[in-house]
């Protein structure tokens, strides 16, 4: 899809972005910009933009608070408003949270350890830009790998994005906490994606498997059409 255009997003202390970009590339093609957190300005005319995972920081403060004042942010901030897709991945989730773009926070996993493995999820919703490739219900294999990916909102929000449509993914069977076994959030418009397992690493069967393939698929689809 030649005239597909994405971002993405590095920090000091990212460590996925390669892999993000990667994916981009393989699944929608076109034309993939890495920027630097310190830019101000991001390319014209995006489709995507990306935040991988990572300890933006060294996750000092709270995971994704300082990476969520970085300049680039106010740039994403303004995406959004004019209704870019973002996807944000574990770190990228944490910051799309500190930044105000998603409800909720994203605390210290429940038993205090880092998590990293496969987990299960379960398809919420199937309505979405990200998520229109997969079946409603359907259970996927996604890797999981942080240390702070409990999330939490008061239980007025968590009924209101619940009742919205706005839960993408659940974790299927317990992971680190997270209220209402919560793994990904869309936002009110449903072009913002925030989500703790990392689809980037599941795209061909050389990885292990390639569920998370589906969701760059949709969202090329989504944007400049198959």
């Amino acid at each position: 899809m030649s005239n597909f255009r994405a971002a993405v997003i590095t920090f000091p202390g990212s460590n996925c972005d390669r892999d993000m970009a990667v994916a981009i590339d393989e699944i929608c093609g076109g034309t993939i910009h890495r920027v630097w957190h310190g830019d101000a300005v991001l390319p014209e005319r995006l489709d995507l933009i990306a935040l991988p995972g990572g300890f933006s920081y060294g996750d000092y403060l709270r995971s994704g608070a300082m990476a969520a004042r970085s300049p680039v942010m106010r740039a994403v901030v303004e995406a959004v408003g004019r209704g870019v897709a973002v996807l944000g991945v574990c770190n990228g989730f944490q910051v799309l949270a500190e930044a105000g773009l998603l409800p909720g926070a994203l605390m210290r996993n429940a038993g205090i350890r880092f998590v990293c493995r496969e987990v299960a999820l379960t398809v919420e919703n199937t309505q979405s830009l990200f998520t229109a490739g997969y079946r409603k219900d359907q259970q996927i294999r996604i890797p999981v790998a942080h240390h702070d990916g409990n999330y939490f909102a008061d239980e007025a929000t968590l009924d209101r994005i619940e009742g919205e449509g706005r839960v993408a993914f659940r974790y299927a069977e317990p992971v680190n906490g997270s209220a209402r076994d919560i793994a990904g959030v869309l936002n009110e418009a449903g072009n913002v994606l925030g989500m703790m397992p990392h689809p980037e690493r599941m795209i061909e069967p050389a990885q292990g498997g390639s569920d998370g393939r589906a969701l760059f698929a949709a969202v090329a689809r989504g944007l400049v059409g198959a």
